[in-house]
């Protein structure tokens, strides 16, 4: 059985604002920007790139197997997608919608929450992200 760590962040510049998401999944690092966003819609979308990057590194079998620990600096998105907190934002139902249904392609997904100094890899590459995108 294999277990991959997940780290997740996503950010905009304004709340909306120009918004990027990061992931690092395993040693492996992503990033892309997603536009206008709000924080927590980025959030969301970072933990859904991060699953389909997952998936796409082991494979649909193997992925069956896999224990996935998704740790992230949004308490909020830890505690919807936990169950402890209700999801009020259309935009962000649809997306939990879309991370409940990446979640069957593995054996468990946890989501952890962690302060944001232990995040600064998966924060960086949001950053890396907006400042290639915005500063030319």
């Amino acid at each position: 059985m294999e277990k991959f760590i997940i780290y997740t962040d996503g950010g905009s510049r304004g709340n909306p604002g120009p918004s990027a998401i990061g992931a690092v999944v395993q040693d492996k690092e992503y990033s892309e920007y997603i536009g206008q966003a709000t924080n927590n819609i980025a959030e969301y979308k970072a933990v859904i790139m991060a699953l389909l990057k997952a998936e796409k590194i082991l494979g649909k079998n193997k992925a069956k197997n896999t224990d996935i620990e998704i740790r992230l600096d949004s308490q909020l998105v830890q505690r919807q997608m936990s169950g402890e907190y209700r999801i009020k934002e259309d935009s962000l139902k649809v997306l939990y919608v879309d991370i409940h249904n990446l979640m069957f392609d593995f054996k468990s997904v946890k989501f952890i929450h962690i302060p944001r100094e232990k995040n600064k890899e998966a924060d960086r590459l949001v950053n890396e992200a907006l400042d290639k995108k915005l500063v030319k």
